[in-house]
């Protein structure tokens, strides 16, 4: 027979490890839930179709290439010296920078006249003239139906200095927010919930 006192050490080391094994399950359960229902990646850029003004011959496309791959994302460009558009690869699950795109161009001399981003979608909700989060950062949809982008799409930026002036005019009377006009979150913005001085992104598909 096992003594009192030693029997209530067994019997604690017992229920002590029971609960142990309930706290692992319960863990492990938790964990599980956690990868099961966490909200997927919404979208991720994997290339970018970029057309610049100002080039005149082959040593301005030269001087925007070389500008573009110095950034850290990108992986590759491709110039067409016809259409003056560059076609860019960027690297695997890195954090694009769509302003230092711009900054690359206008840092070579030009600027640019068209920012198509092109990239994995999975089940984005959006609607004309909203907001939508996306890899951390805002998006403001212009001039689209309201819908669900799901697989491969592509994105045009219709910020100021993202295209041709008139064509800005164009998407910035297709909404009476003032974000159109900086690309940064207004009293209109902040509205609904979005931090003041955010950066946002016009697109429309």
């Amino acid at each position: 027979m096992i003594p009192g006192r030693q029997f209530n050490t067994v019997f604690g080391l017992l229920l002590y490890h029971i609960k142990l094994i309930h706290m692992k399950t319960f863990f492990v359960a938790i964990c599980f839930a956690s990868l099961l229902f966490a909200a997927p990646v919404q979208a991720q850029f994997s290339s970018a179709n970029l057309q610049a003004s100002g080039l005149t011959c082959a040593l301005c496309t030269r001087a925007i290439n070389k500008s573009l791959e110095q950034l850290p994302f990108v992986a590759s460009v491709t110039p067409d010296i016809k259409t003056s558009s560059f076609q860019i690869v960027f690297k695997n699950n890195s954090a694009v920078d769509i302003d230092a795109i711009r900054t690359g161009v206008e840092d070579a001399g030009f600027s640019v006249a068209r920012l198509q981003l092109t990239g994995q979608f999975s089940q984005l909700p959006i609607k004309n003239d909203e907001h939508v989060m996306l890899g951390g950062r805002q998006f403001h949809f212009l001039k689209v139906a309201d819908k669900e982008l799901d697989g491969v799409q592509t994105v045009t930026i219709v910020d100021k200095n993202f295209l041709l002036p008139k064509e800005f005019k164009k998407y910035s009377a297709a909404t009476r927010m003032q974000c159109i006009q900086t690309g940064y979150a207004g009293d209109c913005c902040q509205k609904t919930g979005i931090k003041a001085n955010t950066r946002i992104y016009h697109v429309t598909i």
